[in-house]
């Protein structure tokens, strides 16, 4: 451990009285002041956390509304019109923690605990892949028993398994319980793509009221979790709040000044943050009567506001969400979506979704994988991806967000979405995904300008229709 760790694992970089102090000298911003701000986001360089506070505070709705179209353009400068899919896989329920929001608290005697044996594992991720899958979220009950070791054995098992003419997972991510450094050393062996962990809220005194019981009441060992991860070489890692635990404008400060904290020691930000939002669960009261719940407008707004202070960040939206809300979600900034979601152990060999007694919170958004493709073709105009190039060829960590910064998104993502999206039209679609989704890959080359990138995409679909597979530049 360097002399800089052993300090900083003293303090908490949140320092909870510049946050109040910010929102207080930001409140009730004037108009100009807004405009200001969001024409300097339009610039794609990110914002302070002062003037991130002012627009969070804005309460003038024609000032929103140029926020929601600054995001939207944004959004598309930087990603295009290609969505990242995938889907979580839950491997265990068995917790040690007691968090009063969640349904698989230790002490919530109504949930039927299990965790998957890497046969049922394997099970899990070949029905996931023969519905057109490719990236997966393992996520993990935070319990003791489990350690580094048992955690690689069953990403290894996910990544053996494969199904059919071109099932595999190409990506696992994983979110798990905080390790020490050499834990995360060991965790890496594995070919993880990005570590997840959530803070799940930044105000100290919250978090002790809603964390009653097990690792997790350690707020700096959480805090710090990224920082190991970083130490120990996985230099993809993400982050995120549970909305509806405290004061929404003072964690979306807290999330921006964790990532700067991340900025400073290791030269890069997450790779991605998440924002869910309190749902109901099993033998969890406070789910249904979150303290301080955010309604449907100020999550639009900060989720706008996300992506105008940090532009290069993945912003990842779950299927807690309704179906018609994430649509309007979609269009305000966010680049990667989960779809066709179950929430507990064992769940997609079950035909029953949402079943209360096993799951962690109640999903909003129960349509299938080839469902929510076909929405986003016909309803958004947006590709579905599923390439996972960048990962592969070691293009993560500050190498990523540098390309990003560049003309590669457009050179190399846009492209790369198309062949993989005519993967999963060749192999998984319905008829009519099938027929909307081809006619979205007519109409995306027609915008082709260049002419060699033109002949080499229209090359990698002839040669994924007449049988390949996995191309990617």
């Amino acid at each position: 451990m360097t002399h800089i760790t052993a300090n900083i694992r003293q303090r908490s970089f949140i320092d909870e009285d510049v946050l109040f102090d910010t929102l207080a000298v930001n409140r009730n911003p004037e108009q100009k002041l807004v405009v200001d701000i969001v024409e300097k986001a339009r610039l794609m360089e990110g914002l302070s956390i002062s003037e991130t506070a002012a627009l969070l505070q804005n309460t003038d709705r024609e000032m929103d509304a140029l926020m929601f179209s600054a995001a939207r353009d944004i959004k598309l400068a930087i990603y295009g019109k290609r969505m990242v899919l995938f889907a979580p896989l839950y491997v265990s329920n068995e917790c040690s923690n007691s968090c009063a929001y969640c349904g698989f608290a230790a002490t919530n005697a109504e949930l039927n605990r299990k965790t998957l044996s890497l046969d049922e594992i394997r099970q899990e991720v070949q029905i996931l892949e023969e519905r057109g899958h490719k990236r997966l979220l393992l996520v993990y009950g935070e319990h003791t028993r489990f350690d580094a070791d048992w955690y690689v054995d069953t990403i290894n098992a996910v990544y053996e398994t494969r199904s059919g003419k071109s099932g595999e997972i190409r990506r696992v991510n994983v979110n798990l319980a905080p390790l020490d450094v050499n834990g995360f050393k060991k965790l890496r062996t594995s070919g993880i793509g990005t570590y997840q962990c959530f803070q799940e809220t930044y105000h100290h005194e919250t978090y002790r009221k809603v964390h009653l019981g097990g690792r997790k009441t350690d707020f700096l060992w959480r805090l710090f979790a990224l920082h190991r991860a970083q130490e120990a070489g996985i230099d993809d890692v993400a982050m995120g709040v549970l909305f509806g635990l405290y004061d929404y404008k003072f964690e979306v400060l807290a999330l921006l000044a964790h990532a700067a904290e991340l900025e400073r020691e290791f030269g890069v930000g997450p790779h991605t943050i998440s924002f869910p939002r309190i749902e109901p669960a099993l033998g969890a009261p406070l789910s249904f009567q979150p303290p301080y719940a955010v309604d449907d407008y100020d999550f639009m707004k900060l989720v706008a506001i996300l992506r105008l202070a940090v532009p290069y960040t993945g912003l990842i939206l779950t299927t807690r969400e309704t179906a018609d809300y994430r649509r309007e979600l979609l269009r305000l900034g966010v680049s990667q979506l989960s779809a066709g979601s179950r929430t507990y152990p064992g769940a997609y060999q079950e035909a029953e979704a949402n079943l209360p007694s096993k799951q962690q919170f109640t999903i909003g958004d129960t349509r299938s994988l080839d469902e929510v493709i076909y929405d986003i073709v016909t309803n958004l105009g947006y590709i579905p991806s599923f390439c996972t190039g960048c990962y592969r060829l070691g293009r993560t960590g500050d190498h990523f967000m540098g390309l990003a910064k560049s003309a590669f998104i457009h050179n190399y993502c846009w492209p790369n979405a198309l062949l993989t999206f005519k993967e999963y039209l060749m192999d998984y679609a319905t008829e009519a995904t099938r027929d909307a989704g081809n006619k979205l890959i007519e109409n995306e080359l027609a915008t082709i300008t260049h002419t060699e990138i033109k002949n080499k995409l229209t090359e990698g679909l002839v040669r994924i229709e007449a049988g390949d597979r996995d191309l990617f530049w």
